[in-house]
Parts: C-alpha cells; structure tokens; sequence
C-alpha cells in the first residue's frame, strides 16, 4: 500500500463543484467522479484527501488529491489507468508516490489562482466559459492600485468567509497582479494571477468583482481600502461568476 500525489486538471463548468456534496444535485462533483475511476482501480477508500473544494464552474489546472492505493505498476502506468477511467473534462496531469503522512491541504503552503475578464459589449460565445465579459470597460490602472493594497497580512473578512463559523478571516497574500491577455475578437482582456497562503470562501471572486467595481468607477480605491482596513463595510458587488476563475498551482515545501 502507497499513498499517491495527483495533480488534477478539469473543466469545471458541468460540476457542483469539487468537494462530494452531502445532498444530491442534478450535477456531479469533480470527487465523486474522480472516486469512482479509483473504484474501477481497486481503490477501497472512503474518500480520497485534497488541497481545497472549489466551487460550480470554477476549472482547476493543478488541484492536488492524495489516496492510499495498492498498484503493482509504475506511477505512470496509474496515471494512464485513471484518465482511461475519467471523463474528458478531468485528467491526471501528474502521479507520484508521497509520503504516507502527506496531506495536500494541511500542508500546502500557498494556492495561487487566476482570474480572466474581457470587456465587450456584445456577447462572445467562445470566450464566456472560461472568462467574464464586463461592461462597460474598465480601467486598469486603479485596479492594479487596488491589487497592490491586498499584499500583504490583512483580514479579509469583507470579502469573503471562513469554512467553519469560528475560523480566522486572516489571510497573507504574497502576490497580486493585473495583466493583459490577448484574444482576436475582443478590444481589451485582463487576467488577475494572486497567491496567498490560503483564501476565504469566495475571496477570490469578490475581489475581483470589487476591483472591477473600482475599474468602472462604481467603487472608489478610498472604500475598498477601508473595507480591507475593516473601517467600513464593503459596498455591495456582484459576486464574479465563476467560470472566469482557476486553480492553478498549490505550493508546497521540498520535503512533500
């Protein structure tokens, strides 16, 4: 028996998210689809651990699952077996053998997402899966100002949620940056990379709607700087849909 690290890419558009969900919903869940090739494998676990549950629609390129498994082959040969299993919309990018007391959320370190928006004012249906069309237009620059004020040790709590009612809202964010991103059809897009130690639920998605908010001068920089300093409420935003947002690495130390 070994236990195994997976690097787990997919398209989250069709699931409820990633996490197993305890009520029964029309769409599945990353989990239990992912469960359900280990099955297929031999697997006899209960549930497999991960690095964290992302939500319906959000689309992952590095979510990290670890399991305990008997396999008799090389780790590459676990990574052919399971994507033979999976659907097209999730795939093992990577398998390795870790240590038996590795767990991907206790012990990463940092989670680094990325956000893609595109300004139009005209639906483009190849773009809107995977990005938010805004209008009107933003302006950059003060959101990039409004990126550079989240570095940093902060409580986050007005902008997102703790998982359990009694956990701390304070986040440390190592990296907060704007962006252009180049696609033909549209006059201007703009993908936010941010890297914490760990985020609130939904902290990603009001920020950047927040940030948006600033970009089209609906909000200015003086309350969003207030609202991180907890001196007042944030004004109500929109929360970003989700589909714009990824997964895109979760960092650990050498030893894991």
């Amino acid at each position: 028996m070994a236990r195994y690290q997976v690097i787990l890419a997919y398209d989250g558009s069709r699931f409820a998210g990633f996490q197993r969900q305890r009520r029964t919903y029309p769409s599945p869940t990353v989990q239990d689809l992912f469960e359900e090739a280990l099955r297929k494998l031999g697997w006899r676990g209960e549930k497999v651990l991960y690095a964290g549950r992302t939500d319906r629609g959000v689309h992952a390129l590095g979510q990290v699952v670890a399991f305990d498994l008997e396999w008799r082959h090389a780790a590459e040969a676990l990574q052919a077996a399971l994507n033979a299993c999976l659907p097209d919309d999730i795939a093992v990018q990577k398998v390795s053998e870790c240590a038996s007391t590795f767990h991907p959320r206790y012990q990463a370190l940092g989670r680094r997402y990325r956000y893609r928006l595109f300004c139009a004012e005209t639906r483009q249906p190849l773009l809107e899966r995977y990005a938010w069309r805004v209008w009107p237009a933003v302006e950059i620059e003060p959101m990039q100002s409004a990126a550079r004020l989240i570095i940093g040790q902060h409580d986050f709590g007005a902008f997102g949620s703790p998982l359990s009612g009694r956990g701390s809202t304070q986040r440390e964010v190592q990296f907060a940056n704007w962006k252009a991103w180049q696609e033909d059809c549209v006059g201007s897009a703009w993908q936010f990379d941010v890297q914490a130690n760990a985020f609130l639920y939904h902290m990603v998605r009001r920020l950047v709607a927040a940030m948006v908010a600033i970009g089209q001068k609906r909000l200015t920089l003086e309350q969003f700087q207030r609202a991180l300093q907890g001196m007042d409420a944030l004004p109500k935003v929109e929360l970003a849909p989700p589909q714009g947002l990824t997964l895109m690495e979760v960092l650990y130390g050498q030893s894991s």
